[in-house]
Parts: structure tokens; C-alpha cells; sequence
């Protein structure tokens, strides 16, 4: 973590464990009306009266999720809330309320904290989320983030990974694969900067994908496009890890196949450009990447219409029985079987 040594740094053990959560909470306002009980009881209390509940949880680890040579902290919290909200989002709920729970060594001080959760705060502004309580301990091993997101659904507009049937189309949002080739400038600069700590990098050819990586956002957008168009996806889920495998869990969920065709995959010109560069190819980015943040979904057929030149949409292949497998299509016409590529936490890195 690069630090301004002029910057004032005070010790989180001056605060305590609830100084320090009514310091960096006492900005955060309250705005849901299901928030009944916000920071400050035992326990938060929400009331979602007629609603379904939808729950979900995130962890990050520093070394393995983030980097803070690159990573400022403020984008750090914010980027954190996105990846819970995302998944809020891919049930086709409204995300209400977040918990944060952090576990910080000593090398941080309280004004790197006050960065970690503007950046927290900030997303919970935009996506209209209240912050209603969380936790904090001492770690030996760097920084860790843990949020979990409430969200509320009707019963009837609740989607799961389960529903797709054969010959309903695959759709997705934006475009793929900007925030791993983003990782990838990032972390070349990097290794620059270690070599010479005296050169600026020059970032400006690759502000998308820079910002697709450090300030990702979720598409809380499509929940209300779906909703204004009279569509109801078949199945849904968040591309947090990669095409492929989301596509591989839609199909496992839901006990079909899938055709992909490689020359409908939306790239941005960045991305492909990139790619170049780096001598890399686009459409392995697209399918193994992650951290896109897009919602991938099914549809009916009969629902075409309604989607049809929509710039926020873009079909990609169909559902198919599951005996035929899961393949991509390539520009070659070459049928190709669907792997998983994509990032996994668990294995060696």
C-alpha cells in the first residue's frame, strides 16, 4: 500500500471496536422504509410485510481478491458493495439493506478506514441501500471485507438459476470481459512501477477497462427495464466469474444445454484492442474473465419481440435439451464444448 508520508494517521486503538463503528458510521442515513431499526441495537430490525427476502453474502481477502498496491481504498469499498448488490439484482429483487463486517491489521490507520467507507457509502447513496449494522476485529494477515445484502422481490417476480427450458434465448447485459483485461494493465504496471518507482503510468488509453476493474458497476438498471418491458427472465445470474462457468451453472441448474455463438459475445473496441496488445484472445476474455458485473439471463421466445434492438440487451445463443451438451459456435462454425475457466477462490493462485 503506497502511503503519503505526510498524511496524519491515527491509531484505530484510540477509537475502540464501537468508537470506531460510530465513527465511520455516523454519516450513513437511513432510507428504505423496511429499515425499522438501523446501527445501534443488538441487532438491526426490517419489516418486508407482504415481500419475499433474498439474502446473500461476500467475503474478500486481501492477497487474494485485491491488490492495494492498485487498489484505493475508496474504490475498495465501493467495488465491495457492487459485488453483493450484483447478486441481489441477478434474483431480480431490489437490494434494501447491507451489513459490513472488517477485520483490519494494524498497518491501518483510522484515516484509511474513513477511505474504505466513503467509498461503502457512496454506493449505498446511488443504489438507495441502507447500511443497517456489522462488525469489526483485528486480522493478522491484511484486510478482510465481509458484506451481506438484504433485498426484497414479490413472490411472483422472483428469479432463479432453475427455470430455463430449451430453445429460450440467452441474453445478456453491457459487454464483457473490460474488467479482467483492466486487471491485466493494472497489474503490468505494477511490476513497471517496481522496476521504476520514478514513471507514471499512462492509463488514458484504458479508462474503461481501468474503471470496469476498480469502480465496477451492478445493473440495478436492467432490474427496472425488465420490469417496464413486461419480461420476466427464465433463469438469471450475475457474470461474477467468468461466461462459461455462469452459463455452465444456468445449464446444470436448470437441466438443459446451450448453443453460444463467439460472434454475438459484445466486446468493447477497448477490450479488443487490448487483447491485441497483450496477444491475447478476446473471446477467451469474454469466457473466462469475471468481474464484469453483467447480468446473464434467459428468456422465452415469445419475449423477443419486447427485447429486440435494445442497446442494454444483447442475445448471445439458446437453451438446448441437455443431451446436446454446451458448446460454443465459433466464427469458424466449429462446435467447441463449454468449459469452466473462469476465477475460482479455491484453488492455487
Amino acid at each position: 500500500m503506497i502511503e503519503d508520508k505526510n498524511q496524519s494517521r491515527t491509531p484505530i486503538s484510540e477509537l475502540g471496536e464501537f468508537g470506531l463503528i460510530d465513527h465511520l458510521t455516523k454519516h450513513f442515513e437511513v432510507t428504505q422504509k423496511s429499515t425499522i431499526k438501523s446501527i445501534g441495537d443488538d441487532a438491526a430490525v426490517l419489516d418486508f410485510k407482504s415481500k419475499q427476502v433474498v439474502i446473500t453474502t461476500d467475503l474478500l481477502v486481501e492477497h487474494v481478491h485485491f491488490d492495494l498496491s492498485y487498489m484505493p481504498l475508496k474504490h475498495l469499498g465501493y467495488k465491495a458493495m457492487i459485488a453483493n448488490l450484483s447478486d441481489v439484482y441477478a434474483m431480480n429483487a431490489n437490494a434494501t439493506q447491507v451489513t459490513i463486517a472488517i477485520a483490519i491489521s494494524n498497518r491501518f490507520p483510522l484515516e484509511a478506514l474513513e477511505e474504505l467507507y466513503a467509498g461503502i457509502e457512496a454506493a449505498s447513496k446511488i443504489y438507495g441501500v441502507d447500511v443497517v449494522g456489522g462488525d469489526t476485529t483485528s486480522s493478522t494477515t491484511g484486510l478482510i471485507i465481509s458484506i451481506t445484502a438484504v433485498g426484497e422481490v414479490n413472490k411472483n417476480d422472483v428469479v432463479y438459476r432453475s427455470g430455463a427450458k430449451p430453445n429460450d434465448l440467452l441474453v445478456v447485459t453491457g459487454d464483457l470481459g473490460a474488467a479482467y483485461m483492466g486487471l491485466q494493465i493494472l497489474e503490468r504496471e505494477k511490476e513497471v512501477f517496481k522496476v521504476n518507482p520514478n514513471n507514471q503510468p499512462d492509463l488514458e488509453p484504458y479508462t474503461y477497462i481501468v474503471e470496469r476493474q476498480l469502480k465496477p458497476e451492478a445493473r440495478k438498471d436492467i432490474v427496472k427495464l425488465l420490469k417496464d418491458l413486461k419480461v420476466k427472465p427464465t433463469s438469471m445470474i450475475d457474470i461474477s466469474d467468468g461466461l462459461s462457468s455462469e452459463i455452465i451453472h444456468l445449464c446444470k441448474q436448470s437441466d438443459v444445454g446451450a448453443v453460444l455463438y463467439e460472434n454475438k459475445i459484445p466486446l468493447d473496441p477497448q477490450v479488443i484492442s487490448t487483447c491485441e496488445e497483450f496477444n491475447i484472445d478476446s473471446t477467451t476474455i469474454a469466457l473466462n474473465g469475471g468481474e464484469d458485473y453483467e447480468l446473464l439471463m434467459t428468456i422465452s421466445q415469445e419475449d423477443f419481440p419486447k427485447i429486440k434492438g435494445n442497446p442494454n440487451l444483447t442475445v448471445i445463443g439458446y437453451m438446448t435439451e441437455k443431451e446436446q451438451g454446451m458448446h460454443l459456435i465459433t466464427r469458424g462454425d466449429a462446435l467447441i464444448p463449454l468449459i469452466a475457466k473462469g476465477w475460482n477462490a479455491l484453488k492455487d493462485q
